[in-house]
C-alpha cells in the first residue's frame, strides 16, 4: 500500500510569532490607538490586557483582535495602557491566571503597575469558578478591578460581582462539558487499531496512505537510533546508557538536550512493537504499559521497530545494568542541587553511588569534566561544611516578608491637605474672607500653617501602590534550623547563592583534597526577602 508524504512528526511544534499575525491596518489602527492614549493625563487609571488561546492555527488572528479590542476599550474608559500579557497555547482549564508565564507574572511580581485588568471574555481569562473566585477575593484584596470586552463585569459594583459569578459558572459547565468529550474520545481512541488522535511514539510519525487516512509509519531515523542502541546493549563488553547518549548526540541522530532517562524511556516503550500504549505511573516511574482489545490481545497500531523477541532481549540487557544501581532516594539523591558547582567547569556537583562487593560508595562528581572529575567523597561532609560557611555569613540575617501597601489613602488625604490649603491661601489674600478682621487673619494664618506641616509629613512614596519588606521577628538560622537543610537548600537556590568546590589530586593518598567557596550575590539582602505567595489554597 502506498503512502504519501510524511505530514507531522510527534516532535514537530510550530512556534508562534505575534508580529506575523499584523497587517498594515492593524498597525495603523495600533498607531491611531497609541496616540489618542498619548493625550491622557498623567494620573489616568493603567490597564494591563490579557490575550489569551488554547490553540494556535495557521490562520489565528485571534490574539491580534483581542488585543486591538481590548486596546480600543481602554480608549473608551480612559486607560493607559500599563502592558500586554499575552499567554498562547495555553488552557484555562488546566493553567489559573496566576500560573501563566505573563500574566502570573504580572500579577505575583508587578502589581502596583497596574489598576484594571482587561480581557476579552471571560472564557478567555478563567474557565473554572474557583479560579474566578480567588481572582476576585485577590482583586479586592490589592484594589484592582476586573474587566471584560464582552461581558458585563465591574468588580466596583455588587450587581457585577453577582454577574462574573454566574458567568464563572456557565464557563466552567462548557469547561466540563468540553473536557467529558475529550475524555471520551481518547478512551475510544485507545481501542482503535486505527491512529485517530494523539503525538505518536518515538520511533514513528504520521501519515496519509491513499484511502486519505492518517496512519502511523515508521521513522526511519530513529528505526537506526533504537537498534544501534540494542546492538549496543548487546554487545559482549555493554554500552553504558550514558555512552549511548554522548554518542547519539555527538553524531547528530539526536538533539543536544537528550538525557539518559529520556533515552531509556524511549527503549523501554512497548510501542515499539507497534502496538497502542498508555502511560503507567508507578511509584513515580514514568513508563508505559500496552492496551488491550476486546480479544484481550495488544492492540496493533503500526508495523513493528523491534519483534516481541527483541524488545524482550533489549530488556533484559537493560535489567542486567540496572540490578547494580541502589534505589532512588523519593527527594534525590544530591542535597544542594544546583548550589554546589564545579571549580573547573561550572556544571552541578551531583551524587554517584556505586557498590563494590556489596557496599555502596557516594561521591560528588560534576557533569563536564572528564568521567566527572575527581570524585569527592563523603557528600555528608561536604553538606555539613556548606551548613556552617553559610550560617556564619547569613544566618543572623532578618527574615524580611515583601508586602503589598495602597497608596490610595494616603492619596486621598494628601488630596485634602491640598485642597484645604488651596482654600485658606485664597482666604488670606487681598480683599479675601480671612482679611477682614485681625483675629480672623492670625486665626486662618496658624490653621494654613498647620495644615502645611501635616503635608509635609507625608512620605512621596507612600502615596503609591508599592512593595515594602517587613520584617517577621526571625532570623535565617532559626528558619533553617526549623526547615532543616531543604528550606536552606531551596532559600539558596532562590537567592542565586552558589558554592564551587575544588577537587586536587594528592600525591599518595585516593582521596583528593576539597576546597570549598561560597559565593554571595552583592545584593544578597533584597533577594532574600520572602514574596508571600498570594494565590495558595488558603487563600
Amino acid at each position: 500500500m502506498g503512502r504519501q508524504t510524511r505530514t507531522r512528526r510527534a516532535t514537530d511544534q510550530r512556534q508562534y510569532a505575534v508580529e506575523a499575525e499584523w497587517t498594515e491596518t492593524d498597525l495603523a489602527l495600533m498607531a491611531e490607538l497609541k496616540r489618542a492614549e498619548s493625550r491622557l493625563p498623567d494620573d489616568a487609571p493603567r490597564a494591563l490586557l490579557s490575550v489569551r488561546l488554547s490553540v494556535l492555527t495557521d490562520d489565528t488572528t485571534s490574539p491580534v483582535r483581542q488585543e486591538l479590542d481590548l486596546r480600543m476599550l481602554a480608549r473608551e474608559r480612559g486607560y493607559r495602557v500599563a502592558g500586554v500579557a499575552s499567554d498562547l497555547n495555553v488552557s484555562a482549564t488546566k493553567v489559573p491566571p496566576w500560573k501563566r508565564k505573563e500574566l502570573g507574572d504580572w500579577l505575583n511580581n508587578r502589581v502596583p503597575e497596574f489598576d484594571v485588568l482587561l480581557f476579552w471574555k471571560l472564557d478567555r481569562f478563567v474557565r473554572r469558578l474557583a479560579d474566578l473566585s480567588t481572582m476576585i477575593d485577590w482583586c479586592l484584596r490589592y484594589g484592582k478591578n476586573l474587566v471584560s470586552k464582552n461581558d458585563s463585569i465591574d468588580l466596583t459594583t455588587t450587581a457585577g460581582k453577582i454577574m462574573v459569578t454566574i458567568i464563572g459558572g456557565i464557563a466552567e459547565i462548557e469547561a466540563a462539558n468540553t473536557s467529558t468529550r475529550v475524555a471520551s474520545l481518547w478512551a475510544y481512541t485507545k481501542t482503535q487499531s486505527d491512529w485517530l488522535v494523539g503525538k505518536p511514539a518515538y520511533g514513528y510519525e504520521t501519515a496519509q496512505n491513499e484511502d486519505g487516512r492518517v496512519v502511523l509509519v515508521i521513522d526511519r531515523n530513529a528505526h537506526r537510533v533504537l537498534h544501534w542502541c540494542r546492538n549496543a546493549a548487546l554487545r559482549a563488553k555493554p554500552a553504558s546508557t550514558r555512552r549511548m547518549v554522548k554518542v547519539l548526540v555527538r553524531s547528530g541522530q539526536c538533539g543536544p538536550g537528550l538525557s539518559v532517562a529520556t533515552l531509556l524511556r524511549r527503549l523501554r516503550n512497548p510501542a515499539t512493537m507497534g502496538y497502542r500504549v498508555e502511560e503507567d505511573k508507578n511509584g513515580g516511574v514514568r513508563r508505559s504499559k500496552i492496551v488491550l482489545g476486546s480479544d484481550a490481545k495488544p492492540i496493533q497500531v503500526a508495523d513493528p521497530i523491534f519483534t516481541e523477541e527483541e524488545f524482550q532481549s533489549l530488556q533484559d540487557a537493560l535489567d542486567r545494568r540496572g540490578k547494580n544501581q541502589p534505589t532512588r532516594h523519593p527527594a534525590g539523591a544530591t542535597k544542594f542541587l544546583g548550589v554546589l558547582i564545579c571549580h573547573d567547569c561550572g556544571t552541578n556537583m551531583v551524587v554517584h553511588k556505586t557498590r563494590v562487593s556489596g557496599r555502596f560508595y557516594a561521591y560528588l562528581r560534576c557533569q563536564k569534566c572528564r568521567s566527572g572529575g575527581l570524585g569527592a567523597p563523603n557528600p555528608e561532609d561536604v553538606y555539613s561544611k556548606l551548613v556552617e560557611d553559610v550560617l556564619r555569613v547569613l544566618g543572623d540575617e532578618q527574615v524580611m516578608t515583601r508586602e503589598y501597601r495602597q497608596g490610595a489613602e494616603a492619596r486621598k488625604e494628601q488630596q485634602r491637605l491640598e485642597e484645604s490649603i488651596s482654600y485658606y491661601m485664597t482666604g488670606l489674600e487681598p480683599a479675601g474672607r480671612f482679611t477682614t478682621t485681625r483675629f480672623a487673619k492670625e486665626q486662618a494664618e496658624k490653621t494654613l500653617d498647620a495644615l502645611i506641616k501635616q503635608l509635609e509629613t507625608i512620605e512621596p512614596d507612600s502615596t503609591k501602590d508599592r512593595w515594602v519588606a517587613v520584617r517577621n521577628g526571625k532570623t535565617f538560622r532559626a528558619r533553617w534550623q526549623e526547615g532543616g537543610m531543604e528550606a536552606m537548600a531551596d532559600d539558596l537556590l532562590r537567592v542565586g547563592v552558589k558554592c564551587k568546590i575544588e577537587r586536587t589530586k594528592v600525591k599518595g593518598v585516593r582521596a583528593p583534597h576539597v576546597r570549598m567557596k561560597l559565593m554571595i550575590p552583592r545584593d544578597v539582602r533584597e533577594r532574600l526577602v520572602l514574596k508571600e505567595d498570594n494565590f495558595t489554597e488558603a487563600f
